[in-house]
């Protein structure tokens, strides 16, 4: 029989959720983006939310309704090229990007400052002990609830709230004009800047860890599961919002304090120092690593039980380790490297992402999945390949005519075309 959660359990879920997404680069982009912004800060946060609060509900939702399963996403694809879309997204959002990063951060920001005299060595030391530690929760996950929901996130979330209150309450600056792109098209930046966080890729994976874990709380029924995946989603998109507007604010309202700071994690270090003194680099710290603690726990969770799913002889406990060593490993390259190399990579992938989870939310609707399905998704890649070319420098101007392929968004419109046309063309399947 199916066990039905308690209200406190719920809302565990909920934080736990929430605790996943809220990582590296959930704390250092949108500082960045507030500060260049400027005076056209709202239009180009919105556009932020949109990519990186509203699709990752979605993608959240979509893994619900498809069954809580990779498998039940991706049903209408061919099995050999779903198995391909998601362990690049693994690799990804795992050991090559997103879980390095969570140690690049926290790193930078919460033991850095601390240092007489930093370098590889202390890099490569501290990799060690905080994958050894995301590890260590990893392996127990089934008590991930507890560990991160009831523990980890309530003392982050009271940190950054209090972090919040501060900003709003003494902004360190007044709001200057916009910079750059955020001049003519700050809602486009936004969206794409929103690219960075990964946590559309991130919905597809913590959906189905979420999922899992409920299983091995006790949660076997399809709607009920469903139900507490859906009201998670909404929790984590809540305190997500709430962290991206305040620390939008925060970067809008630093021009007089960091001027000359070169990437957000930098910013939102000297706000803080300007807004509580020495102090304030100890409640940043607390911040920065519980958010990237947590966020590496559910990477290297999530990496380890999907690859452990795809082959027979190696556990989930090796594969855990594979991917904390591997991210570890690669978390020495430096966060200004590693953020360069992604990009191109996120251009390429993240409208894939974006068009499977919109198709897996409107499927009722489409006569023909299958065949919607790979033609969307083509359309999709083929475009987005011409968006990642665009950013390594291949010149790609014959494409121009593409709507919106100047701004970085030449897939948008032909995939959202692709999409409605496919609800109206075709036979209908027989379920």
């Amino acid at each position: 029989m199916s066990k039905q959660l308690k209200a406190i359990d719920i809302l565990a879920v909920g934080f736990m959720t929430f605790a996943f997404f809220l990582g590296a680069g959930n704390i250092i982009f949108p500082p960045q983006a507030g500060q260049l912004a400027g005076d056209h800060f709202i239009p180009a946060m919105l556009g932020f939310l949109v990519t990186a609060v509203g699709l990752p509900l979605s993608g959240i939702i979509a893994i619900a309704v498809a069954g809580g399963s990779w498998k039940g996403l991706t049903r209408d694809l061919p099995p050999k090229i779903a198995a391909v879309i998601a362990v690049l997204i693994f690799i990804i959002i795992g050991p090559a990007f997103a879980a390095p990063r969570t140690g690049l951060v926290a790193y930078e920001m919460a033991v850095k400052p601390f240092l007489t005299a930093p370098g590889q060595t202390s890099l490569t030391v501290f990799s060690i002990i905080f994958f050894s530690v995301a590890l260590y929760f990893a392996w127990s996950s089934g008590k991930l609830i507890d560990y991160i929901g009831k523990i980890l996130t309530p003392a982050l979330f009271v940190a950054l709230t209090v972090l919040a209150i501060a900003v709003f309450m003494h902004p360190q600056g007044d709001i200057l004009a916009a910079q750059g792109e955020y001049i003519a098209q700050p809602l486009t930046k936004g969206f794409l800047e929103g690219y960075n966080t990964m946590d559309t890729f991130g919905a597809l994976m913590f959906g189905m860890l979420v999922v899992d874990i409920l299983r091995k709380k006790g949660v076997t029924d399809g709607k009920a599961t469903c139900k507490y995946l859906i009201i998670a989603g909404l929790i984590a998109a809540v305190g997500l919002s709430f962290v991206y507007i305040s620390l939008f604010y925060l970067g809008a309202t630093s021009s007089s304090v960091a001027a000359n700071a070169g990437n957000g994690g930098a910013i939102l270090s000297i706000y803080v120092q300007a807004l509580f003194g020495q102090a304030g680099q100890v409640i940043l710290s607390i911040i920065v690593l519980l958010a990237c603690l947590t966020t590496a726990i559910g990477l290297i969770s999530a990496c380890a039980d999907y690859f452990s799913s795809l082959t027979k002889n190696v556990s989930y406990k090796t594969w855990a380790v594979v991917v904390a060593v591997v991210s570890a490993v690669v978390a020495n390259v430096g966060l200004n490297q590693l953020i360069s190399l992604s990009i191109p990579v996120l251009f390429a992938l993240y409208p894939v992402a974006i068009a499977l989870v919109v198709l897996a939310l409107v499927r009722k609707f489409i006569p023909n999945p299958r065949v919607a399905y790979r033609s969307v998704l083509t359309i999709a890649l083929l475009l987005a390949l011409l968006d990642a070319a665009k950013i390594v420098g291949i010149d790609v101007s014959g494409f121009n005519f593409l709507p919106l392929f100047k701004e970085g968004l030449g897939w948008l419109i032909p995939t959202a075309v692709a999409i409605i046309a496919s609800c109206f063309i075709g036979k209908r399947e027989q379920a």
